[in-house]
């Protein structure tokens, strides 16, 4: 994998980079944590610039971003309520549970999309419920950037620091990102067993 981003990287310089995260943000094949640091190995080799590296980075993975915030905002709220009142069993959601939801994310939707940028795994998926719940197309651009650009510009700048050692950067957070989607996966088989809809 790190192989087949390198020559990416090394073949096309900043389009590879940018191409590569939109990649991992719309279908996560590639983690970001290599794709970033080998960027940054290549900003200390003087291939390319780190800020160039990190502006790339963040261009193609909010690219990613976007595309999926335009899907969940086709889809809407309207369009959710039949698939959940159909499917409620295998999304473990009931109505008044996705309205709770819509509630606290008008109120913390620019926290959870900034923040969200930054958590591995998880920051994928934070277009869906932005776009579901219709938070505003400017202040989504906006945070999930300032979000997206913090996380570029940390693994970039690991990479960079690290040189010939940046496969540490993956070394300790691909166990960090393996861990959460052990979580995910654990929260989601503890809901089916446990799930019943709310009457009423």
């Amino acid at each position: 994998m790190a192989d087949f981003v390198r020559e990416w990287i090394e073949g096309a310089g900043y389009l590879g980079v940018a191409f590569l995260m939109f990649l991992e943000t719309v279908f996560p094949p590639i983690p970001s944590e290599v794709i970033m640091s080998l960027s940054g190995l290549q900003a200390q080799r003087g291939t390319m610039t780190l800020w160039g590296a990190i502006v790339a980075g963040t261009i193609g993975a909010m690219l990613g971003n976007i595309v999926w915030y335009v899907v969940a905002r086709w889809l809407g709220i309207d369009r959710f309520r039949p698939l959940v009142e159909r499917f409620g069993r295998v999304l473990t959601l009931d109505w008044r549970e996705v309205e709770r939801a819509d509630h606290f994310f008008d109120r913390y939707d620019r926290f959870f999309v900034c923040f969200g940028r930054m958590m591995p795994t998880i920051r994928s998926l934070v277009s869906v419920p932005a776009g579901l719940f219709g938070m505003k197309p400017l202040p989504f651009i906006l945070w999930s950037t300032l979000g997206t650009a913090g996380w570029t510009s940390a693994l970039a700048i690991a990479g960079y620091a690290l040189g010939a050692n940046w496969k540490d950067v993956d070394k300790y957070l691909g166990p960090l990102s393996t861990g959460v989607v052990v979580l995910l996966l654990a929260w989601y088989l503890f809901r089916v067993v446990t799930w019943k809809p709310r009457r009423g």
